[in-house]
């Protein structure tokens, strides 16, 4: 029986975003060290961006997850993942996506891929709660 090779995620975003979310994941999940990796784009251009990418992604499979799927990040992102058959890329990326992608890693990259991003689909809602009740209907102020 073969061993999987894990998929690794980078995380790509604007100013300091990336290195929260990486920290953040971290701090509640503990992932191996080479699990999730952070990209700023401060001071990078596009070829800057994709080439910090490339070097924290290793070789495998990988999920690039970007903050907006527009603007520097975003289209850095999307020409190297293009041109990567063992890359994909998530944009929109938030941190109930990538806690768990760091406890499904050993998926093939297609259906962790489908996983995601059903997981950030269920990762954001409204909670009605008591101070929340005028969510959904016209608010009057006056």
């Amino acid at each position: 029986m073969s061993e999987r090779t894990l998929v690794r995620g980078v995380v790509v975003a604007h100013a300091g975003l990336a290195q929260a979310l990486v920290d953040a994941v971290q701090r509640i999940a503990d992932p191996d060290e080479d699990a999730l990796q952070a990209v700023s784009n401060e001071g990078l251009g596009p070829d800057g961006i994709g080439q910090a990418i490339l070097d924290r992604a290793g070789d495998g499979p990988v999920i690039v997850f970007s903050d907006l799927p527009t603007g520097s990040c975003g289209f850095a992102a999307r020409k190297l993942c293009g041109e990567r058959a063992t890359y994909a890329m998530i944009c929109g990326v938030n941190l109930p996506v990538l806690l768990d992608f760091v406890s499904h890693r050993d998926m093939p990259l297609g259906d962790l891929v489908a996983r995601l991003i059903e997981r950030a689909h269920r990762g954001i809602s409204c909670l009605p709660t008591s101070s929340h009740s005028h969510v959904g209907r016209p608010v009057s102020r006056g």
